[in-house]
C-alpha cells in the first residue's frame, strides 16, 4: 500500500469519526483486534496515540470466552485456540514494541489501573495530551453512549473483582495454565 493510500485510509477514518462524534475532541477505538493493525494504525494517524492495556492472561481468555461471541470469532469459543490467539498476540504485540515509535504507545496494567485508578488515569490522560479531570474517577456515572461488549461495566465502580477471577474457574481452564508458564519466559 503507497503512502498516499495510507493517509486516505487516516483521512476517511477521521471523517467517518467526525460523522459520528461532531463535537469531540478525542475518541477511543477500543476494538478488540486493533492491536494486529498497529502498524498501519500509527501509519494512517501517526498522531494517535495507542493506550496497550495489559492483564492477566487467564482472565483475559475467561473474558473472552464467557462473552459467546459470533462464529466470526470462532477462537473465542475453544480455551486450546484461546491459548494460540493469544500466543499470536502476544507475539505481535513484541513486534509492535520494537518498530514503533519510542512513545506511541503506554502499557498499562489493567491490575494496576484498578488497584490505582487516580495514578493511571493520570498518566493516560497525560499520555494523550488532556488536562486532569475529575470525572475520571466518576466515569461509572456517565450518561454518555457505550456501544461495547462490556457496556454493563461501564455503569459500575471499578473493583477489583475481576483480578484473579479465574482463580474461581482453576480446575475447569487446563489449557490456559500454560498462558501463565509463558508469562514468566517473555514479557506480555
Amino acid at each position: 500500500m503507497n503512502e498516499a493510500r495510507v493517509s486516505e485510509l487516516g483521512h476517511d477514518y477521521l471523517e467517518m469519526l467526525k460523522g459520528l462524534s461532531p463535537d469531540e475532541a478525542r475518541v477511543v477505538d477500543k476494538f478488540p483486534t486493533n492491536f494486529l493493525l498497529l502498524g498501519l494504525i500509527h501509519a494512517a494517524l501517526p498522531q494517535a496515540r495507542i493506550i496497550h492495556m495489559r492483564r492477566n492472561p487467564i482472565d483475559t481468555c475467561l473474558s473472552i470466552y464467557f462473552q459467546h461471541l459470533e462464529a466470526a470469532n470462532s477462537y473465542a469459543n475453544d480455551l486450546d485456540d484461546l491459548v494460540h490467539y493469544y500466543s499470536e498476540y502476544r507475539r505481535l504485540m513484541r513486534h509492535w514494541r520494537a518498530v514503533l515509535p519510542t512513545g506511541s504507545m503506554l502499557e498499562v496494567p489493567y491490575e494496576g489501573l484498578v488497584q490505582d485508578l487516580p495514578v493511571w488515569s493520570r498518566r493516560m490522560l497525560d499520555f494523550i495530551g488532556l488536562p486532569w479531570d475529575p470525572g475520571c474517577l466518576e466515569f461509572h456515572q456517565s450518561a454518555r453512549a457505550v456501544v461495547t461488549a462490556s457496556r454493563w461495566q461501564v455503569r459500575q465502580k471499578l473493583s477489583t473483582s475481576s483480578v484473579e477471577r479465574w482463580r474461581n474457574y482453576e480446575r475447569f481452564v487446563g489449557p490456559l495454565k500454560s498462558l501463565l508458564e509463558s508469562s514468566s519466559r517473555s514479557a506480555q
